[in-house]
């Protein structure tokens, strides 16, 4: 009964946190997506039309945009479209119209895609090319948009859906995050939609599926079909281009409809959309394999997702909770919601916890001095203090973790809980000092990264250094219920040291190599080769404060399976990252670079190394460019046809048994003949359910670490 009660109250705490969120950035943020006239003195191109089609399904997302620009002026021109990417996507396509005829784009060497499209251009021929910009967007170089004329573009991006505590939560990013002065000077683009915006989602699970919601959007339709699947649909009215307001258009029923009105509302592209939905409970813990092999191949490529059951132990001894904040000027908009946020995370501790505050802009200060005690008093007084901060001036993020870990007790556990959304951009800058500075401390660091132009690749890299993580949360998202799920983590113990091991068939190139540690609510995610097939034993070890735990279950390996071949990109980016977590925190060398090169170059993905050229088809042949990521897009294609035109079947879970995991158990939503996941309903969202977890010594877990 208690337990009921406890769960009961949960779900009130995160209505609760659902009703003080919306305190967001919205009419101040850039949106992304946008395309702008290379030559400055030219106003942006107009964005008529704006569709996406996302589809959630055996453990992964596949979105697909395309948007139609309109050249408004009297001469041709280049153009640069630039869009966010979620983080842990892999871009897959880029294609750019060409005769009324879409053309995708081959993935070579960055330089050399570089080289081929300058050479287009100056021939005066169609071309475009895709880089990487940094760690904050793709940028897509576009040659020529004709005087007075439409340009189509498309882009496809593929990313792992991942459950935390049966909740499952999709990011769909519009906004620029506020923090680069200079990208925001530079763009000046319009960013309202004055056609045709389209947004459809459809989540497919073998898992049932009790809500759906999206709580910035309480406009957008929500469906269950008679078969299982959700749908989230958001449309303007307004008529795609080339569409005749009287003419007849086929939706994706096959049904004719009414094109809309061609005077439908514009709409502002600035704010993300954020898709929660919440799976049933009550499965056990499970391994769940999503396969894909060709019956002529004699290596498979496989997705493993193990997710743990509830058994881990709440820890009963006192901790020491450190919050760093994050108060620079972009940080205004956000501070009164941080604030709330902070408020419920202090209030959730116990009896014997104490904390600290630091705060940090172009300078750290202390506004605790020191830890205090978690009595209502001090909590009291450390709100208000924050509610009288002024966020201002730039970001001094070194100096911020500098103070956090100055003055941590060698003799407590201790959780330090960072939450910012800029970039380092004062002080201490260097990627290897940060590393330095989290290796030397020996403490866990888990961070909350708010708005898409935060430098995600530093903040993770230096939460992965230290044994952490740190997870992208949206200005839409639920930063309350945020801070509140980080109260339930550190409250509970973690498995440390976690290892796979899987035997009775052959695996190799498994990735990620080092799989860290596994927090509360938290899924496994593993990408690997395969030869051979038939049932494998998966066991999965671990440390629970210093002491050694085993969990076992069994799952199939296929002889054939062809419903999934995109599980092929996902494992070649899980491998690239690795490797570039190597360069980030080595230094580059030429043999890590090369590999990051080749496995993108065969898989057909945009990364700092490589770039997707678009030229005319006859210009491919001529300079000898296999057509290679061409074929795997038409693959992948029917594979999503196919996939969508069968039913979806209940998954029996492969069921982990051990100390535990199917104790109070959590289902996974990893996928099947249909899953996957990515948000939530009335819950707390879970993005940062999965990142911030309890905080112990890294050498030697104390115990109830």
């Amino acid at each position: 009964m208690w337990k009921q009660i406890a769960k009961y109250v949960a779900w009130g705490l995160v209505v609760v946190a659902w009703a003080c969120f919306f305190i967001v950035l919205g009419s101040e943020a850039k949106a992304a997506g946008l395309m702008t006239p290379k030559n400055g003195a030219h106003p942006s191109l107009q964005l008529q039309d704006h569709e996406v089609d996302v589809v959630i399904q055996d453990g992964y997302a596949v979105t697909t945009i395309e948007q139609v620009f309109t050249n408004p002026h009297a001469e041709d021109l280049e153009a640069i479209y630039a869009f966010p990417v979620p983080e842990q996507a892999a871009v897959s396509e880029f294609t750019y119209w060409i005769d009324g005829r879409p053309v995708s784009g081959e993935v070579l060497a960055k330089q050399e895609a570089r080289r081929i499209y300058e050479e287009e251009k100056a021939a005066g021929r169609e071309t475009a090319v895709a880089e990487q910009d940094g760690y904050k967007t793709f940028t897509m170089n576009v040659y020529p948009v004709r005087a007075l004329q439409d340009v189509r573009v498309r882009m496809s991006y593929i990313q792992a859906a991942k459950i935390d505590t049966g909740i499952g939560r999709y990011v769909y990013p519009l906004e620029d995050g506020g923090v680069d002065e200079e990208q925001l000077a530079f763009w000046t683009a319009e960013d309202e939609v004055k056609g045709r915006f389209r947004f459809d989602l459809v989540l497919r699970s073998s898992y049932p599926v009790e809500a759906v919601r999206l709580p910035a959007h309480p406009n957008a339709t929500v469906n269950k079909t008679s078969g299982g699947d959700w749908s989230v649909h958001m449309d303007n009215g307004g008529t795609p281009s080339g569409v005749s307001p009287e003419d007849d258009i086929v939706n994706e029923d096959g049904e004719r409809a009414a094109a809309a009105a061609q005077n439908a509302a514009p709409v502002r592209l600035n704010q993300d959309v954020v898709v929660y939905w919440r799976h049933k409970a009550g499965l056990p813990g499970n391994v769940k394999i999503t396969p894909y092999k060709r019956a002529q191949d004699k290596t498979g490529t496989f997705m493993m997702v193990v997710t743990p059951g509830d058994d881990l132990q709440t820890i009963q001894t006192g901790r020491d909770w450190v919050f760093v904040l994050d108060k620079s000027g972009s940080m205004n908009g956000k501070w009164a919601t941080l604030t709330d946020g902070v408020e419920k995370g202090l209030r959730k501790l116990g009896a014997q916890d104490r904390f600290r505050i630091v705060m940090f802009d172009e300078r750290a200060r202390e506004l605790t001095q020191g830890y205090r005690a978690a009595s209502p008093m001090e909590i009291q007084n450390a709100i208000d203090a924050l509610a009288q901060v002024l966020p201002g001036h730039s970001t001094n993020l070194f100096a911020g973790l500098e103070m956090a870990f100055d003055d941590l007790d060698q003799d407590r556990s201790s959780g330090v809980v960072l939450v910012t959304d800029g970039v380092a951009n004062t002080g201490e800058t260097r990627k290897r000092a940060f590393l330095d500075l989290v290796e030397t401390t020996d403490v866990r660091l888990f961070t909350l990264i708010m708005g898409n132009s935060a430098n995600t690749p530093l903040l993770k890299n230096i939460a992965k250094a230290s044994g952490g993580t740190a997870v992208a949360v949206s200005n839409n998202d639920d930063l309350v219920g945020q801070i509140l799920a980080a109260t339930s983590k550190l409250n509970h113990q973690a498995l440390h040291n976690v290892k796979v091991r899987i035997d009775g068939v052959k695996t190799v190139d498994v990735w990620p190599k080092d799989l860290g540690s596994l927090y509360r609510g938290q899924q496994l995610v593993v990408f690997g080769h395969y030869r051979g097939d038939g049932r494998a034993d998966v066991r999965v070890t671990a440390q629970v404060s210093g002491q050694p735990v085993e969990y076992r279950a069994q799952a199939a390996f296929p002889a054939k399976a062809t419903l999934n071949p995109e599980i092929e990109r996902l494992w070649a980016f899980s491998a690239i990252e690795d490797l570039m977590w190597d360069i980030d925190t080595f230094g580059q060398d030429a043999d890590r670079k090369q590999a990051v090169v080749d496995l993108a170059v065969e898989h057909g993905l945009v990364t700092p190394y490589t770039s997707m050229v678009v030229v005319r088809d006859e210009v491919f042949a001529q300079r000898n460019i296999k057509r290679t990521n061409d074929a795997r897009l038409t693959v992948e294609r029917q594979a999503q046809q196919n996939r969508a035109a069968a039913p979806v079947v209940s998954a029996a879970p492969n069921t982990l048994s051990g100390s535990g995991f199917a104790s109070n158990p959590q289902p996974d939503l990893s996928g099947g003949s249909g899953a996957g996941a990515l948000d939530m309903w009335a819950v707390l969202p879970v993005l940062v359910l999965a990142g911030l977890a309890f905080a112990a010594r890294r050498p030697q877990p104390k115990a109830g670490s």
